[in-house]
């Protein structure tokens, strides 16, 4: 389908950028397009004036500050995130996440804020910032306000970036010492289930643990798993018997990729393997 007729602006600053963005009840912020251009070509949602943020140097910062956090500015790239020096080391997991999405194309146009705030259950990015515990950093026409990323997401393609608000960067802190990440999921056509988990490891035992649950409505932490986990030893059946449950009180999607029983099923399986993949690689021993 062909586009409908839209206007477009190329601002400035970020600062012209909310102007613009609340010159007009219908307009939408433009990074790298990759699922925007895909809902303007449907014509699934109204859209008056594309604000184009790709060029603005203030949405690209990529830096560790010198209390270890981990600063990502919503417009850069997935391939700039996988090739960056500063995160050859990359104890947040980060890098290879990026590096792993989609295809190289799509890599280099799309953007870590647009995907995060267009909130799509099978986006990369929305289980590990939540795993991570990152705090979403928005601007717009009354300030600038800080949402931790557990409470960012909200619903089907909705954050808490509000009309005429723009995420300006995400601060993610450092793990413990002795942490590692684990990514993992399962696709079909898509992925239809995924798991993150944080861990620490002493003595062969789990001492902590942080647990998400991705390709849902809104990415779901597990407490009670985490709870589970924590004292249990770094092996498969002990952590398959902590994880058993991580499907409880979810409700999966049913789509042409995979029912939503399957789903159920699989989460504890991914939940299992990540939490795995996540203590071997914070384990030293």
């Amino acid at each position: 389908m062909i586009l409908a007729p839209v206007d477009y602006t190329r601002p400035g600053s970020v600062a012209e950028a909310i102007e613009a963005l609340n010159s007009v009840p219908d307009a939408r912020p433009l990074a790298g397009g990759q699922s925007l251009l895909n809902v303007l070509k449907m014509r699934a949602a109204p859209v008056d004036l594309l604000v184009d943020i790709s060029r603005l140097d203030e949405l690209r910062a990529l830096e560790i500050d010198e209390d270890g956090n981990l600063i990502v500015g919503a417009g850069i790239t997935y391939a700039e995130l996988a090739e960056a020096d500063i995160l050859a080391e990359d104890p947040w997991g980060i890098a290879e996440v990026a590096a792993n999405t989609v295809d190289p194309q799509v890599r280099h146009r799309g953007t870590v804020g647009g995907n995060v705030c267009h909130a799509d259950p099978i986006n990369n990015f929305p289980p590990l910032m939540v795993a991570l515990g990152a705090t979403m950093h928005i601007v717009g026409p009354d300030g600038s306000r800080s949402v931790p990323a557990e409470e960012f997401f909200e619903g089907f393609f909705t954050t808490a970036v509000g009309d005429g608000e723009l995420l300006h960067h995400v601060t993610i802190p450092p793990p413990a010492p002795g942490s590692g990440v684990g990514y993992v999921d399962v696709e079909i056509a898509e992925a239809v289930a995924r798991a993150v988990a944080v861990v620490r490891v002493e003595d062969d035992q789990i001492a902590d643990a942080r647990l998400v649950i991705g390709c849902l409505p809104v990415p779901a932490r597990r407490p009670d798993i985490e709870r589970a986990l924590i004292g249990a030893p770094l092996v498969a059946d002990a952590v398959a018997t902590a994880t058993e449950g991580a499907a409880e009180g979810l409700e999966p999607l049913t789509d042409a990729d995979a029912t939503a029983e399957y789903r159920k099923a699989i989460i504890p399986v991914v939940a299992k393997r990540a939490v795995l993949a996540a203590g071997k690689g914070g384990h030293d021993g």
